[in-house]
């Protein structure tokens, strides 16, 4: 194994006090000190004076339990701000008690001292000016051009990027004085007030949490800032009569200058009133089904939903924002992208000394093929995946309580954990390097994340761990169900168990909670051990370790004690799907799924044991794998997705605007009124909007329910003609000799006469349209280049492979697929030609034949 994937760095940091009896100008004072070596040492070293005498008085850690550290710098500070004398004969020296030592340790370790204090006047990231900038300068533009539009902004930016630092930056650059935060997650509050009120750049500026009553904005007289931070379920809920909560009267009736939506892969606003109200589940609500998202994201696209809230701008912040890129919700202007990937690489390339990124430690994904001894019991699907929440089930008998959960399959977990710390076992050839026996890995995982399936199961391996002699060492806390608390509550536990992350081990078992907004800068490990949905939770979850872990030696030099985080995975085939996924759908660049996943890795190499061996793997390693169950019909698909055009307004708007984009839509089928459709939608959509801002009664509600769904309706009749299109182009990519894979090849490299022919429209229209934001382009760009993929296979097999693409053409209702189409198509498929290999130019000259027969 490369060694380069295992480093840590051994320190013990600690702040001593000591008096020297017998020296007349220190009497009565006391020497407080810091080193990260061993105190008693240090102290030696520095009093080797002959015949000089020294008494200890304390010797305590400087590390608080969220991993931070503080130094005798800090333990200074304090105690001058209360007034106690520094000696002249050293500035280390203080005439106090005991007693005021330890409470001024107190102090800072609770992080008391910067009560009050803006000590922080640190400048933006390059990455964070880019941001800033780009955002300041599309809400100006767009605020000139269109007067009446909302401008919106959504920023990609994974967790470490800076988020509230950056978007309070950006509020005062635009000079917003009413900034109202939304989020689906209340426990990043902490994040949000403490950027706002430790830095100097934001002195005078007021913030004001949802638990505040009654709040009043004097929008006439205001001079600093207000910002208003609220969850969903508060600031949007209601009273017992159904009428807005009194306290969040201002939130609706304000005009603000900027809403933030915080959090926004959860989507909270995209659902309905009813959903939008209820109370959030946050160990089971937040990794809904990717088929029942799309379904759900396709209506919701095009629906203009009830927000009672006004604002001049909005902006969006999410680290997997994959639903609003896929939904096409945002067109590439109005995206800013900061990746791992971008990270990592500015990281490698900084110049110079004060690297802003040193900290911030590289990703390890370590996934491993099990025995089949072991995964047997849990074997499922179509191509038999183990899977995770069949492995860790539990399955208590009535009456038991959720603390005595036991695993259903209880003795192969207990092999389980055997395999991952009892370095006797091995696994096929040789025993790849496990987590709890390898003495690399060992020194690092003191403090990890075992991200489980419920509450039940969180529970059962709480048991199961404190009967294994192996984990006697580690403290075990159940972060699950309702003991555990909600948003923050949660935390202290952790924090408190941590406690000296020097000294003590721990393992958090959750199934949900301090996920997502939370730092504990201690965990160097996740453990993957429940089956996701989404690679937004699934890299949500992972990030959590990749918190940086940093402390000041004593000439106050930044030393790095993370180098690496690691991923546990023991699912090989989901977990290398996630990457895919993640690595596809987060970088909106026309390159291809290939070097996507190539540039991701770079940056978080993926080490899998597939049984014999473990070895680093490439991109085309994991594309061929995630690929290996595509079929026909699943290909066909995402050609008839939904969620390859958009029908909302801006989209809507932009057509209307632009004469030539309108003249060629009207080329497609069924499209022909457009011009008169297009500006009844969006008046209607506003119109509705607007009077359900003023809280209507049950009857003018029902009644703008009704002429809503018939928007709707023709929303669907015109997204319906689009994906009618759309089902065209993998006929033309089958019939060009070129090998397409993007949507920038179909638009350069291309025979524009067939593509017309084929699909109706001309090279130049499809390119305006798609310019426009008219098609989703990440996810034609990944349904182009897996029917590439496809078809490169399919080409490398006999005829029988050949009766599987035909499900592809054949699947599509379009003008191509005429009876004479088939009459042509279905003799050649079936020539002489496949009995030794498939001769896919022949059937193709005969094809172009016959679309260009007058």
């Amino acid at each position: 194994m490369p060694s380069d994937f295992f480093t840590s760095l051994e320190v013990n940091p600690q702040i001593y006090a000591y008096i020297t009896p017998g020296v007349t100008y220190h009497e009565g004072f006391i020497k407080i000190g810091y080193t990260e070596r061993d105190a008693e040492t240090r102290i030696k070293e520095q009093t080797r004076t002959p015949g000089l005498k020294y008494k200890i008085l304390l010797i305590e850690s400087a590390v608080r339990n969220d991993g931070t550290v503080f130094t005798d710098k800090d333990i200074h500070k304090i105690l001058r701000k209360n007034g106690f004398k520094q000696s002249e004969h050293g500035a280390e020296w203080f005439k106090c008690s005991l007693e005021d030592v330890q409470a001024a340790i107190i102090a800072v370790r609770n992080k008391k001292s910067k009560i009050g204090n803006r000590t922080r006047d640190f400048k933006m990231r390059p990455e964070q000016e880019r941001a800033v900038a780009i955002t300041a300068e599309y809400f100006t533009r767009i605020k000139q051009e269109a007067p009446g539009h909302t401008p919106k902004f959504l920023w990609n930016a994974k967790m470490r990027f800076g988020k509230t630092f950056a978007a309070y930056q950006l509020c005062k650059r635009m000079d917003f004085k009413k900034i109202l935060i939304l989020t689906f997650k209340p426990v990043v509050e902490a994040a949000w007030s403490e950027d706002l009120s430790s830095h100097i750049d934001f002195e005078g500026w007021e913030f004001v949490s949802n638990k505040s009553a009654n709040f009043k904005i004097d929008s006439q007289n205001l001079i600093f800032p207000v910002v208003v931070f609220g969850s969903f379920q508060d600031l949007l809920g209601t009273d017992k009569s159904g009428g807005i909560k009194a306290k969040n009267k201002f939130i609706h009736e304000t005009e603000w200058d900027l809403v933030i939506f915080d959090e926004y892969h959860f989507g909270a606003w995209r659902d309905n009133a009813k959903n939008l109200f209820k109370k959030f589940d946050e160990e089971s609500d937040f990794d809904s089904d990717p088929e029942v998202y799309k379904s759900k994201e396709a209506e919701e696209a095009y629906n203009e939903k009830f927000l009672p809230i006004k604002s001049t701008h909005y902006l969006y912040l999410s680290g997997t924002p994959f639903r609003a890129l896929n939904s096409g919700e945002f067109i590439e202007e109005q995206i800013f992208n900061w990746t791992y990937s971008d990270e990592q690489q500015e990281k490698l390339n900084w110049k110079g000394e004060n690297n802003p990124y040193k900290s911030l430690p590289r990703m390890v994904m370590m996934t491993y093929q099990i025995p089949d001894s072991i995964r047997q019991i849990a074997e499922q699907g179509e191509f038999n995946e183990f899977d995770l929440n069949v492995f860790f089930s539990v399955k208590n008998p009535k009456g038991t309580k959720i603390e005595d959960s036991r695993f259903l399959y209880e003795d192969y977990v207990r092999r389980w954990l055997n395999l991952i710390h009892d370095s006797e076992i091995t696994l096929g050839q040789r025993r790849p390097p496990m987590p709890f026996s390898d003495s690399r890995l060992l020194k690092i995982l003191n403090h990890t994340l075992w991200f489980l399936p419920d509450v039940a199961s969180c529970y059962a391996m709480y048991n199961l761990l404190n009967e294994d002699k192996f984990f006697h060492d580690y403290k075990i806390i159940v972060c699950a169900g309702t003991k555990a608390g909600v948003g923050l509550d949660a935390l202290p536990p952790v924090l408190e168990a941590i406690d000296n992350p020097f000294e003590t081990k721990t393992i958090t078992l959750s199934c949900g909670k301090l996920t997502t907004g939370v730092t504990v800068s201690a965990w160097s490990g996740v453990f993957m051990l429940r089956n996701l949905k989404t690679p937004e939770t699934y890299f949500q979850t992972a990030f959590r370790v990749q918190s940086p872990w940093t402390l000041r030696d004593d000439s106050n030099n930044e030393l790095v004690i993370k180098q690496e985080c690691y991923i546990f995975d023991f699912a090989i085939e989901r977990a290398l799907k996630q990457i895919a996924d993640y690595s596809c759908q987060l970088n909106v660049d026309e390159d291809t799924p290939e070097k996507k996943v190539a540039e991701f890795i770079n940056f978080l190499p993926v080490l899998a044991y597939d049984g014999a061996v473990m070895r680093e793997i490439n991109a085309q390693d994991i594309l061929d794998i995630v690929m290996s169950g595509t079929s026909a019909t699943l290909l066909a698909r995402r050609w008839q997705s939904a969620l390859l055009v958009n029908v909302d307004n801006a989209t809507l708007a932009r057509i209307l605007d632009n004469p030539e984009a309108l003249a060629a839509l009207e080329k497609i089928e069924g499209l022909r009124a457009l011009n008169k459709e297009i500006p009844t939608i969006i008046n209607e959509s506003e119109k509705i909007k607007k009077a359900r801002q003023g809280n209507p009664s049950p009857k003018v509600e029902k009644k703008l329910s009704e002429e809503e769904k018939a928007l709707r309706k023709k929303r669907t009749e015109i997204r319906e003609k689009l994906i009618k299109f759309c089902t065209r182009i993998p006929i033309f990519m089958y019939l060009t000799d070129e090998r397409e894979e993007n949507l920038k090849d179909i638009i350069t490299q291309i025979d524009s006469r067939l593509f017309t022919r084929v699909t109706g429209l001309e090279i130049k229209d499809f390119d305006l349209l798609n310019s426009l934001g008219v098609f989703n382009s990440p996810l034609m760009n990944d349904a182009i280049y897996n029917f590439k993929r496809y078809e490169d296979a399919s080409l490398e097999y006999t005829g029988r492979n050949t009766h599987q693409y035909e499900k592809i053409i054949g699947g599509f209702d379009t003008k191509i697929t005429s009876e004479e189409f088939y009459e042509q198509y279905e003799p050649l498929a079936k020539t002489e030609n496949n009995e030794n290999g498939y001769k896919k130019n022949n059937i193709i000259d005969r094809l172009k034949k016959l679309l260009f027969k007058t």
